[in-house]
């Protein structure tokens, strides 16, 4: 075969004729992802491999490394391997960008029999039957043909598949090859997979952790969780397994991984959790603790208080390890509860998997959701009103009810509401119909002609100052996810308010970003968007988008108006939020190298697809996480709609200048938005014009003004415009 640059090149040359005979489109043209003498991961079959072996997100560094192909020895192997009934081969690759794929073709030469995957996903197989076949299982008997100047077998995988398997950034092509029998002297495998693009080029590349050696990890400044399974055991989705934990933290010092666990040593149960963020490599993980019985037990950890329920929120999705943190973090300075967090990093049987964030789970709780608990014999009278919490998420049959009304910006459509608390096999039928009849009934109000009353009207229903709170958070984020999915609300009892409350945050790894999302809500580069319109997009789940009936309601209106410009001098402030991240970057300088040593993430498109450049070094996440949040703020503030109740009661702005007298600089500071400065003389003769501050205070140079009177005018965001007299000395 012919080999170039350490490459053999069956796939780009010796089948063109077979591509050009597939696709006879000269708009496509064939490049090769993976060849067969690159760099595999392989697991000789004389035992079944751990399950999810295919999956992009199986830890495999105890496998053995070889290059393509695979074998007994017989002239046709680049790596040897022992006698046996199978043999598991992974590689990993990485695509920059897959909307160009039109169809791929898996070219293999084997010996007896495969099975063949794409980031779990069975795309191609021959000689054996059975949904993945155990390891001992014989395949047809076929003869590998290249050794003797054959040609491998081409396999055409469908467009549809591709759609919903290729991914951009990092994809895993796995392979398990049997034996026709167990005593056969002649299983092998070389495998090619290529791609059909449309347009110019697309970069493929192999995983650069395939060269370079694992993460050595003995210990950090951040805490340190060491978790254990039982062995033979893998954490699945469902159901929790026990697992031991540890959890080291001794500020100040190195906690060791050999340390003993001073902050938590005991059993866990644990289970990967999400939906997309499930699907990636670094994979989050819900945890329980519990006693030596396997009965719940609540502790403190790093701090937080007192639960037996926790979150590993993962980072392989957010290159800042920031977006979910700084959005719990906003929504507590708002004054209300968000999941408290701590950074972390995370060892599982002894593999490396970088920085995490241990977090609270929402729950009802009186240091997290603190509302009434409901118990199953509460079925009457003021017990029946509270606490529940519901949700906007994907949904099933069993957890879920349907609305009656669809949202007004889109007619038609189903919207689900989640049961949350009481769970929904412990909740009873009276407190599922408490809970639908009373959000129907404020859904009736809301779409009645009277909603905007403010005695019998949705503000009766709905603690309006936190769906306030939340819609600003959402905007600033501009979370694609934030109405749609993971949208909490809960009511206490009647007796104790009774009222909806939008909240607590959840899911923000989608946000702060520019999304390629088919919406012009999310996916422009210039700031602007409106996350609450997130039905003109076409999302699934339907959130009901309340917030689109109460932006009808002038006083909503101002009340988000006032707030947000309110905290847009404090919390809000590009100062104060850079000091959080500043604090963040700093925190996990070192840790930072770790984790992307472990996961070659930088410099590409590795998990939500988002426009814009990719910075190959952590300074240059930051910085570019800083200039979005930057460039949102800036079109927040000059499109936030609504004017000030302050303003429309004849209210002038206060603002102070100083020094006055004033040398060679002036500071102007004001409780509003500033927009544009001007000066004029003592005659009235324009001398100097800013503009385009957009902040709550500015710095004017005064070099070049001679001594003397003079007027400065000062416009504001909303059109006010106050003078004062300046003295320039």
């Amino acid at each position: 075969m012919t080999q170039i640059q350490g490459k053999s090149y069956f796939a780009t040359t010796v089948f063109l004729a077979f591509f050009e005979i597939l696709t006879s489109q000269s708009a496509i043209h064939w490049e090769t992802a993976v060849f067969n003498n690159d760099i595999w991961r392989y697991f000789v079959g004389l035992s079944e491999p751990q399950q999810g072996w295919q999956q992009p997100g199986f830890d495999d560094s105890t496998w053995q490394i070889g290059p393509g192909g695979f074998g007994f020895g017989d002239n046709d192997d680049s790596t040897v391997i022992a006698q046996c009934s199978s043999v598991y081969l992974r590689i990993r690759f990485i695509i920059s960008d897959t909307s160009r794929i039109n169809s791929a073709v898996l070219h293999i030469d084997y010996d007896d029999a495969f099975v063949a995957y794409l980031n779990g996903i069975e795309i191609a197989r021959a000689g054996i039957n059975g949904i993945n076949p155990p390891f001992n299982r014989t395949g047809d008997d076929h003869e590998a043909i290249m050794y003797r100047g054959g040609y491998p077998e081409s396999f055409l995988i469908e467009r549809s598949v591709l759609k919903s398997v290729a991914r951009p950034g990092e994809n895993v092509l796995a392979l398990q090859v049997h034996n026709n029998s167990s005593s056969s002297t002649d299983l092998s495998s070389n495998a090619w997979l290529s791609f059909g693009i449309t347009g110019n080029s697309v970069l493929f590349r192999p995983v650069p952790s395939w060269f370079t050696p694992p993460v050595i990890f003995t210990g950090s400044h951040l805490p340190v969780v060491v978790i254990k399974t039982q062995p033979g055991e893998v954490i699945r989705n469902e159901p929790k397994i026990t697992a031991d934990m540890k959890i080291i933290y001794r500020p100040g010092i190195i906690n060791n991984i050999t340390d003993s666990g001073n902050v938590y040593s005991g059993k866990v149960g644990i289970e990967i959790r999400g939906r997309y963020s499930a699907s990636l490599p670094q994979k989050p993980y819900g945890f329980e603790t519990r006693d030596e019985t396997g009965n719940n037990l609540n502790v403190s950890l790093l701090g937080m208080p007192e639960e037996n329920d926790w979150i590993l929120i993962a980072n392989y999705n957010d290159k800042t390890f920031l977006r979910n943190l700084l959005a719990f973090e906003l929504f507590r300075r708002m004054g209300h509860y968000a999941p408290r967090t701590r950074f972390c990093e995370v060892i599982v049987n002894n593999n490396y998997q970088g920085i995490y964030l241990l977090c609270e789970k929402i729950k009802r709780d009186r240091n997290r959701v603190d509302i009434s608990e409901l118990k199953e014999n509460e079925n009457s009278g003021n017990d029946l009103t509270g606490g529940y919490i519901f949700k906007t998420d994907y949904y099933t049959a069993s957890d879920s009810w349907l609305s009656n009304y669809s949202p007004l910006n889109k007619p038609g459509a189903k919207v689900y509401f989640v049961y949350y608390y009481p769970e929904p096999d412990k909740i009873t039928q009276y407190q599922k119909k408490y809970l639908k009849d009373f959000v129907n009934t404020f859904e009736s109000i809301l779409y009645s002609y009277d909603y905007k009353d403010t005695r019998t009207g949705y503000r009766a229903y709905i603690d309006v100052n936190s769906f306030v709170d939340y819609f600003i958070l959402s905007e600033v984020t501009r979370n694609v996810d934030a109405y749609k999915k993971s949208r909490y609300f809960y009511k206490d009892k009647d007796s104790k308010g009774g009222k909806i409350y939008s909240g607590p945050p959840w899911d923000y790894d989608w946000a702060w970003r520019d999304i390629k999302e088919n919406c012009i809500h999310f996916n422009q580069t210039d700031g602007s968007g409106w996350a609450y319109k997130i039905n003109e997009c076409n999302p699934n789940p339907v959130p009901p988008s309340w917030e689109v009936r109460l932006m009808q309601d002038p006083d909503f209106i101002r009340m988000i108006h006032d707030k947000y410009y309110l905290l847009r001098k404090n919390i809000l402030s590009m100062s104060q939020i850079n000091m959080i991240i500043d604090s963040v970057a700093t925190l996990l300088s070192e840790a930072q190298e770790r984790h992307f040593q472990k996961w070659r993430i930088l410099g590409i498109n590795a998990g939500t697809p988002e426009y814009g450049e990719q910075p190959d070094t952590y300074e240059g996440e930051i910085i570019k996480f800083k200039s979005w949040i930057s460039r949102r703020l800036a079109w927040l503030d000059a499109n936030m709609p609504g004017k000030s109740i302050i303003a429309s009661q004849g209210y002038e702005p206060i603002c102070r200048i100083f020094p006055n007298p004033a040398d060679n600089y002036l500071h102007v500071q004001a409780d509003t938005l500033i927009s544009t400065i001007e000066i004029f003389s003592f005659t009235g003769v324009p001398v100097k014009k800013s503009e385009g501050f957009n902040n709550y205070s500015a710095t004017l140079n005064l070099e070049g003004l001679n001594e003397g009177i003079y007027y400065i005018r000062i416009r504001f965001r909303h059109g006010d415009i106050i003078t004062r007299k300046l003295i320039k000395r």
